[in-house]
């Protein structure tokens, strides 16, 4: 579904997928929309219609799909092992593969203008840094678990990723661990907001968990979520942050940042 990010109005369906939905995203200008499903396919979408432009056929699941930031260009993982590379301006050829993963894909970001792509998996712990001119893994960034997110932002300067029982912050031009926070129960998602010195995190427990970064310090718990939350995101200006769940919902909660301004998020809502 597509929604407004400000009050979670709904905008439109793209339909067709006949299997679980994993992954959806937007290209830089969001006139493209991208997903990846159980069903075996990739499908590339006209944000503004919502017509089917392409299916991309895969031999098993995708769970994970990228638009590059500075070229025509879209990747996919999931089960089959290796990275398919599409050229959004020849559709009608077949994509560039790419062998070698070691374990099926779980999540996929582009990084450092495209020259780097960060992967994790579902059964391996830790982050494989390709160097997308060699086509080759040239580092391994560890963690403890799986990885179940992983969120670049400001330009490729700060990398938060979730593994565990853990949230973790990542220096984004070294490649290197700056800080973690562990929890009593296991994070699949957290998202990081430098300008306010905030972050977040959803997980198992079902709430959405807003953390000073300086201290560590809990500064709220919402509670509304009937299922584990599997994804959590801020909004650009840190005024608010958008949880996906399980039990079927997406909730959009204010932090003390909003503004009379942004009357149209509700708490909760």
């Amino acid at each position: 579904m597509l929604r407004n990010g400000a009050n979670g109005d709904w905008i439109g369906t793209f339909q067709g997928h006949k299997g679980a939905v994993w992954s959806c995203v937007l290209n830089s200008t969001a006139m493209l929309a991208a997903t990846a499903s159980a069903d075996f396919s990739a499908k590339l979408w006209d944000a503004i219609t919502g017509d089917e432009l392409h299916t991309l056929q895969h031999s098993h699941i995708v769970r994970a799909c990228q638009f590059a930031e500075q070229s025509p260009k879209l990747i996919t993982g999931g089960y089959e092992k290796k990275l398919r590379l599409y050229d959004l301006n020849k559709m009608d050829a077949e994509p560039f593969v790419i062998e070698g993963t070691p374990d099926k894909i779980r999540c996929m970001a582009w990084h450092q203008d495209d020259k780097l792509l960060l992967t994790s998996y579902i059964d391996n712990s830790g982050i494989g840094v390709w160097d997308m001119r060699t086509q080759k893994i040239v580092k391994t960034m560890e963690t403890g678990k799986e990885v179940t997110s992983i969120e670049i932002i400001e330009q490729g300067q700060h990398i938060t990723t979730a593994d565990g029982n853990e949230a973790c912050f990542w220096d984004g031009d070294k490649l290197e661990q700056r800080k973690s926070f562990s929890q009593e129960w296991k994070v699949e998602s957290a998202s990081f907001c430098p300008g306010r010195g905030r972050f977040v995190v959803g997980g198992e427990d079902m709430y959405a968990h807003l953390y000073d970064f300086a201290s560590g310090a809990e500064l709220e718990c919402n509670r509304g979520h009937h299922g584990p939350v599997h994804t959590i995101r801020f909004a650009p200006g840190g005024e608010s942050y958008a949880s996906g769940s399980e039990d079927g919902t997406i909730r959009i909660w204010e932090t003390d940042f909003a503004t009379k301004e942004n009357g149209d998020v509700q708490n909760g809502s």
